[in-house]
């Protein structure tokens, strides 16, 4: 307590703490003023840690769903979340290797418990000014009723394991206040040495908004502010709105914080947690410059990279970009770095790092602060040549089934103004079809031939177009006719990034819901995959006019899953599909071949 005191006041002491507040106030962070908040006065705080008793599924584990009272920053009063346990962000679970673990997640909010987010849509502002969602506060917009009446419905979902479909928690499987949701998990990660204790450290990155009282003064609560980018769309007669970003980084549930750290090599377990913003994170010094060489990456959503990577923020991989939900295991070594002050930042994309950019919808880049301390024990860790010996790519001659999925721009006819996923399926007699037709769309790949495809779905409602047998390998392909950044997710299986390939896709009209020209394959255009997506994931950007490419295989699990773009808003909005993993002997018994229910296997 005495030293969150010591900060606000700036009367710090100790070896250091003078240069430090000296350098702090020359800096742009604290050219914030609008923002109300005084950047790395909040120490980081790291959930608690959760070990089920022997770890076995003859046990259980409760976990229990509470509002709970927590200040995301010392000059702010308190806020009310709904937390685990009564923290935010919930406890680590740790679990042996090759042991399962029975979780019974018990929503303990109470039925009339008041709904934690004030939800408001502000109007598009066209006068050439950073749109309102960058600033706190309602703009005078009443909250929306039908938000502040949601009840306490609550789901807890996993990314990077294979567990069955009942406890994958599908979307719909959401329990009230008082029921619990039962869901076994196993354990087959890994072991590996790496730092541990006190120098491994989770780091759970979500921007956020506040709303202010009506004197203008931040009040702590939430605000879920967004942009009405159309008025009313003609076919819902509904506004629609931009998907969620707010102008404040919260780092385990704290804005701005600072860390203190030994001059040593660290791991940091990295997520972004945020609803859609896409962050672009660097390390920077007291002079805003980058540092070079203290960071590596080491794994992904699925687990350890073949080698380490190093992230020296240069023209190759220039920051770490970080999508809603994507996993990053690093490494940081401070040893060479006694003394100073470091900084993450959350580069915009029209500014150098450490620089504030509203236009680019960055207005505070301040994400976390490291102290460095002066000396430590010995540090004996040494980065190793080879993380998992056992990674191998996968390759075309795996014999694998296909998916083609589309990803829709927001004005395409029937998609009520929001974009969607599109699964198609190859149209083998094209005889008397005229063009263009609603859902039906021609691709020329890189091999010159011309397909057409047509729609078979399109909203999380519509009939299972997916099935596949438990253990096959298949290859889906997202291509992105709009120019909206999607971080997809697969849940189930690990994939391996394959290529990502240019497209033309300007022969595809929205009015007329297909294609006037073929979609083609641009071969002038060459898109490298960096060193860093080239392990396992389940979480994979797709920007515009591109075509992803993944290979996994979906085996060790049963059921329903889901797959569905990671912007949270979009994801609400439709952009979520199912499909289920079977025994193959039960294949021949499924009727989803009728609507492309079965992938193609072939080795091409």
């Amino acid at each position: 307590m005495t030293e969150t005191i010591e900060r606000l006041t700036g009367e710090t002491t100790g070896a250091g703490a003078g240069e430090r507040e000296k350098e702090r106030e020359r800096t742009p962070e604290t050219a914030l003023g609008t923002y109300g908040l005084t950047p790395y006065i909040a120490p980081l705080t790291v959930p608690p840690v959760l070990r089920p008793a022997a770890g076995d599924v003859l046990r259980e584990t409760e976990v229990a769903l509470r509002p709970a009272w927590v200040r995301l920053h010392p000059q702010l009063p308190p806020t009310l979340m709904w937390g685990y346990d009564g923290h935010v962000p919930g406890p680590t679970i740790e679990v042996r290797r090759g042991r399962r673990v029975r979780i019974a997640w018990t929503n303990r909010i109470p039925k009339d418990s008041e709904y934690p987010v004030t939800s408001v849509e502000v109007p598009l502002r066209t006068d050439g000014r950073p749109q309102a969602t960058t600033e706190p506060g309602r703009e005078g917009v009443e909250p929306n009723k039908d938000v502040a009446a949601l009840p306490a419905w609550s789901v807890t979902h996993l990314h990077g394991a294979q567990t069955g479909g009942g406890n994958d928690g599908w979307a719909d499987n959401a329990v009230g206040s008082g029921d619990a949701q039962l869901s076994e998990y196993p354990n087959d990660h890994q072991a590996v040495h790496l730092p541990s204790g006190e120098r491994k450290i989770p780091l759970l990155i979500a921007d956020r908004n506040l709303d202010t009282d009506e004197d203008g003064r931040l009040n702590g609560r939430l605000l879920h502010k967004t942009v009405v980018v159309q008025q009313r769309n003609p076919e819902t007669g509904k506004p629609v709105s931009a998907p969620f970003t707010g102008p404040y980084t919260t780092v385990n549930g704290r804005i701005w914080p600072y860390a203190d750290v030994d001059p040593a090599w660290y791991r940091f377990r990295l997520v972004n947690a945020s609803n859609a913003r896409i962050f672009e994170l660097v390390l920077i010094a007291e002079d805003g410059k980058p540092v070079p060489g203290a960071v590596h990456q080491i794994g992904s959503d699925g687990g350890l990279l073949p080698r380490p990577v190093p992230v020296d923020f240069d023209a190759e991989l220039s920051a770490l970009i970080a999508a809603p939900a994507e996993r990053f295991d690093l490494l940081v070594d401070f040893r060479g770095l006694a003394g100073r002050t470091l900084r993450l930042v959350n580069k915009g994309p029209n500014q150098p790092a450490g620089v504030p950019d509203p236009a680019g919808d960055v207005p505070c880049p301040p994400v976390l602060e490291f102290r460095v301390g002066e000396s430590c024990e010995e540090d004996t860790f040494e980065l190793p040549e080879v993380l998992s010996g056992s990674f191998r790519r996968l390759t075309h001659d795996i014999p694998h089934g296909h998916r083609l999925i589309l990803l829709t721009p927001p004005p395409t006819k029937g998609a009520g103004g929001h974009p969607e996923i599109w699964e198609m399926t190859e149209v083998q007699d094209t005889a008397g079809l005229q063009l263009p037709a609603d859902g039906i769309v021609q691709i020329t790949g890189p091999d010159g031939t011309t397909k057409t495809y047509r729609r078979t779905a399109r909203t999380f409602n519509d009939g299972l177009g997916f099935t596949i047998g438990e253990g096959s390998h298949e290859q889906w392909s997202f291509l992105n006719l709009g120019p909206i950044v999607h971080p997809m997710h697969i849940h189930l299986a690990d994939f391996q990034l394959l290529g990502r390939d240019a497209y033309d896709v300007s022969g595809f009209d929205p009015a007329a819901g297909g294609t006037r020209t073929p979609i083609r394959y641009d071969a002038g255009t060459t898109i490298p995959l960096p060193p860093n997506e080239r392990g396992h994931k389940d979480v994979f950007r797709v920007p515009g006019s591109q075509m992803l490419r993944v290979m996994g295989r979906f085996d060790g699990a049963y059921g329903r899953f889901m797959y569905h773009c990671h912007l949270l808003e979009h994801e609400d909005m439709g952009m979520m599909r199912p499909f289920v993993v079977m025994p193959p002997e039960a294949l021949k018994f499924d009727h989803g071949g009728a609507h492309g229910g079965h992938g193609e296997g072939h080795t091409g």
